[in-house]
Parts: structure tokens; C-alpha cells; sequence
């Protein structure tokens, strides 16, 4: 097994060759990864089925509504994307990962970045490696980001920006539909404030490509670490092969998601701006010893000081349960959260006789649109 380079001072960026290895080593061995048993979250599952709500179903609000109070994720049907453009997605993402070492690390990311090729911010909470490379990509600097592979800008580029930009326009045509749906079943009544959501979210959209290459000991890994989304919500395109796998309680078990459909997963701070009635989930994501795997994450949410606090549809006549929140706040507060141990949910939310000095809810859209 073939050392990992010192191209980048991160450990977590270091170049493993996963290719050349023929064991897991301890920096990429999770423990009690399986604690709790794994269930088949596909149709016939019964209770277990992860819920599918169709866009073109005419009750879909209510579907969202059930999917995001009880799971917190949902497998999302209708949506219009073309089939054939999510199979040049995947051709496309995996060409990036097969390049060599020495052009991807050209783009490693450094300390402080938000974008670049390595794993996730949030991979330095932990203390194991995943098992796994990404790539985090900003739609408005795609081609900027990416000269820093392709200086020459030739083909190979092109044919990436060329298919990434038009994922990114069809995806930016599903939060519109999907945003419209959360609101009403929220009983949100205003065209404006989705308008407002979506123009301020595709602002602030990114990309996460994963690969998950083929593992010589799946069980003793992980591609991606336990954790929930932060922003509002994301959206999952994942290849045919299954890794994908979300926590449930009563009873703790862990519930493998179908391959192939597109995944809306609610984020933490959805859940705020929703009172808690939309609940972010945990999940993460494993690897296979036969097949490798390929993925892009589409995260939306808040500009960073932004504030968001909850809907005053959402509160009703009852008392906010969180506090207002930047997500650059909450970043913070979530980075305590790893290092502790805790709940960054909890750690913002409001007990039955505090008070949010920031305002009592949000009046609808305003405050997390300013």
C-alpha cells in the first residue's frame, strides 16, 4: 500500500491511494459502525420504506409534508430531469476522480477554503479518514475552480462545465417546484416569499462530486461520517450502486436507501425555520468492495449572515422553539457541537420560559432574505 503523499499540510487532504490499497489502514478503520441492524429502506419495505413523494402528484404537498415530519428525507419522482443528463453527470464526476493525483491536487483545498478538491469541512471534526474523495464546487465559479486541473482549458473541461452548469439550471427549476410545496404544506400562502427562498438560495448553492472507490473491507469504513445537513435542504444524486443509509429510532436500526433516485434531505436549519415541525436526519454513507460509487451533493440554503428563525406559520400560536440564527453562527455552534459531543440543535434551541432577543419568529421570509 502506497504511502499517502505530502502534497497538503491537512492531514484529512492528504493523498491516499486507495487504488494501491490492499487493506484499511487504522487512519480509515471506524469503529462500532455496526451497533445497530441494517434494514432494506426500499419499496415493500413496509414500515421501513424510505417515503416517495412525485412532483407531479397533486397531493405532492401533503407527501412532503408526511415525508419531512416523519423521516426527514424523501426520494423525489417527477422532477424532470432527464435521465440521460444524470448519466453524463456521473460519467463526468467519475473522469475528474480517475485523473492523477498531482493535476487533483492542484485544486486541494486549504485550510479556511469552503471550495477545492479534498474531503468536506466538516471531515476534520472527526478523527478517522473516510473512505472516499470530493470535490466541493460553487456553480458561480465553476469554471474558474476548474481551470485549476484543466490550465489549458481543453475538452475535458468544457465537457465537465458544460454538463455541471446545465444539472445546475434544471436542479435550480426543482427547488422552485419544491419550495412551493414546502411553503404550502407550511401554509405558507405567498408567491413572494418562495420567490425570495429560491433567489436567495441559488445564491449561495454548492456542489460536493464524492467517489467512493471499491474498498478491500467495507465493514471496517466509511465513505461518508454520521451527521446531518446544515443548511435548509439537499439534494442527493447518487449512481446505481447503494451506500446511502439513514438513522431511525424505536427501534435504532439503520435504513439503506434505494440507488438511483434523486434525495431531498431537510437540513438543521430548515428545521429551525420550520419550529421543528420538518426534522433534519442523520445518515451516512458506506462503501462496497465490488463496485465503486459516485455522487453529487446539492446543498441550499441562507447567505452565512443571514438570519433564520422560525416561521410565524410555523409557530402558530405556540412559542418559538430555537433562537435566531446566522448560519455562520451556526457553524460555530455546530463545530462545538463535534468537539463535544452535543447537539447543535439543542444547543440553539429555546426552553418554554426563554425569550429570542432577535425577534419572536420570523416575519415570514424578511428575516432570512435581508
Amino acid at each position: 500500500m502506497s504511502a499517502p503523499s505530502q502534497l497538503s499540510k491537512d492531514p484529512h487532504n492528504d493523498y491516499f491511494d486507495f487504488g494501491a490499497a490492499r487493506q484499511v489502514p487504522e487512519t480509515h478503520t471506524w469503529e462500532g459502525l455496526y451497533e445497530h441492524p441494517l434494514v432494506d429502506g426500499g419499496v415493500g419495505a413496509a414500515e421501513d420504506a424510505v417515503p416517495v413523494v412525485d412532483l407531479r402528484d397533486p397531493h405532492a404537498a401533503e407527501a412532503v409534508a408526511r415525508a419531512s415530519e416523519q423521516w426527514g428525507t424523501f426520494l423525489l419522482e417527477g422532477h424532470g430531469i432527464p435521465s440521460e443528463l444524470l448519466a453524463r453527470v456521473e460519467a463526468r464526476i467519475a473522469s475528474v476522480f480517475a485523473l492523477p493525483a498531482s493535476e487533483k491536487m492542484r485544486a486541494a483545498r486549504q485550510d479556511g477554503q469552503s471550495h477545492g478538491y479534498g474531503l468536506p469541512p466538516i471531515a476534520s471534526y472527526f478523527p478517522k479518514t473516510t473512505w472516499s474523495e470530493g470535490y466541493t464546487l460553487s456553480p458561480a465559479n465553476l469554471r474558474a475552480e476548474l481551470r485549476k486541473i484543466w490550465p489549458d482549458a481543453g475538452g475535458d473541461y468544457r465537457h465537465f462545465c458544460d454538463v455541471m452548469e446545465e444539472f445546475h439550471r434544471q436542479m435550480l427549476a426543482v427547488v422552485d417546484k419544491l419550495t412551493v410545496l414546502f411553503l404550502a404544506a407550511l401554509g405558507v400562502a405567498s408567491v413572494e416569499a418562495g420567490r425570495k427562498i429560491v433567489e436567495t438560495m441559488s445564491e449561495t448553492v454548492t456542489m460536493h462530486i464524492n467517489w467512493y472507490p471499491k474498498c478491500p473491507d467495507p465493514k471496517r469504513t466509511l465513505g461518508l461520517a454520521i451527521h446531518t445537513d446544515s443548511g435548509f435542504f439537499t439534494f442527493l444524486m447518487q449512481s446505481h450502486v447503494s451506500g446511502l443509509q439513514l438513522f431511525r429510532h424505536e427501534p435504532d436500526r439503520w435504513v439503506g436507501v434505494p440507488p438511483g433516485a434523486l434525495i431531498v434531505n431537510i437540513g438543521d436549519l430548515f428545521q429551525i425555520l420550520t419550529n421543528g415541525r420538518f426534522r433534519s436526519t442523520y445518515h451516512r454513507a458506506v462503501v462496497n468492495r465490488e463496485s465503486t460509487r459516485v455522487s453529487v451533493a446539492y446543498h441550499l440554503g441562507p447567505p452565512a449572515d443571514a438570519k433564520v428563525a422560525p416561521l410565524r406559520e410555523a409557530v402558530g400560536g405556540g412559542k418559538p422553539a430555537y433562537r435566531t440564527v446566522t448560519w455562520r453562527e451556526y457553524f460555530l455552534v455546530r463545530k462545538e457541537a463535534f468537539t463535544t459531543g452535543g447537539s447543535a440543535l439543542q444547543m440553539v434551541s429555546l426552553s418554554p420560559g426563554d425569550h429570542d432577543d432577535d425577534g419572536d419568529g420570523a416575519d415570514q421570509i424578511s428575516e432570512i432574505s435581508s
